[in-house]
């Protein structure tokens, strides 16, 4: 499988649907709220549309899993092997504050473990992606690409990410380990992409969210040398259970784990 291949095509995929939500994102934002009464926006059914249309005709024997797309029972997702995981719009509330801090999220998944991945922020023309036995990558303004590194610099203060508008009453908790540290708030899976870059040092999630939430920074991550791990188990997270609802989960670098407390 080339990997390298399938970035180039995630590269392009990911700023096709991003478009689609800028142009929503610079009108009119229309907002209807789904069964589990989270907001929905065209922007989300549009990019869908454009990035599962674009994935199925590059790779028709690829399944696709996205937020947006249909329900799939359990009982057809257990036999894949390989498959997409898709949130086209990631950060739907920082979306329609217009903070700028929304995502586009596309990952491949195999045998539950990410093995490339895509975040793309449309407002910052940013694309973080990775893909294993690649590493990890960043291109701003359409600059070349430079690769990424968690940060191994474990000097105070800890910088730890906080989900802008998820806040956790888990956190603070969490936050009194660390005697001196500096908050950063983030929205969406730009929060995962500021420890893969070595931006932040640690960012805890201690409350809801699904597979899709959080494949594509995973790859980011991994392939930068950092860890994705269930807070309880510390296991690496994996992909396509049963249930994708995802456990607590932190990430962290290598040397940070070393030196603190994280799990």
């Amino acid at each position: 499988m080339n990997l390298s291949e399938h970035l180039d095509n995630l590269i392009e995929i990911s700023r096709l649907g991003g478009d689609e939500e800028l142009d929503v994102y610079n009108g009119t934002i229309d907002v209807t709220l789904k069964d589990d009464l989270s907001p929905l926006t065209d922007a989300d059914r549009r990019s869908n549309t454009v990035i599962t249309s674009k994935l199925s005709t590059l790779y028709p024997e690829i399944p696709i899993l996205s937020e947006e797309g249909r329900k799939i029972d359990f009982s057809e997702r257990k036999k894949w092997s390989l498959f997409w995981l898709i949130d086209p719009l990631d950060g739907t509330k920082e979306f329609i504050k217009r903070n700028g801090e929304f995502t586009v999220n596309i990952a491949l998944i195999e045998d539950g473990c990410p093995i490339a991945g895509i975040v793309y922020a449309p407002t910052k023309n940013t694309f973080w992606y990775g893909a294993k036995g690649i590493g990890s990558f960043v291109i701003k303004n359409n600059s070349k690409s430079k690769e990424i590194f968690v940060q191994d610099d474990i000097e105070d203060p800890i910088r730890i990410v906080s989900s802008r508008s998820h806040p956790s009453p888990k956190l603070q908790s969490y936050l009194d380990r660390f005697q001196n540290h500096e908050v950063v708030n983030m929205g969406s899976s730009l929060k995962i992409c500021l420890v893969a870059d070595g931006t932040a040092h640690i960012y805890p999630r201690l409350g809801p969210t699904m597979e899709w939430d959080s494949g594509a920074g995973h790859a980011v991550l991994k392939y930068a040398g950092g860890f994705l791990t269930d807070v309880t188990t510390g296991n690496e997270l994996v992909y396509n259970k049963e249930n994708l609802r995802n456990p607590d989960f932190i990430c962290y670098g290598s040397k940070i784990k070393d030196y603190h407390e994280v799990l």
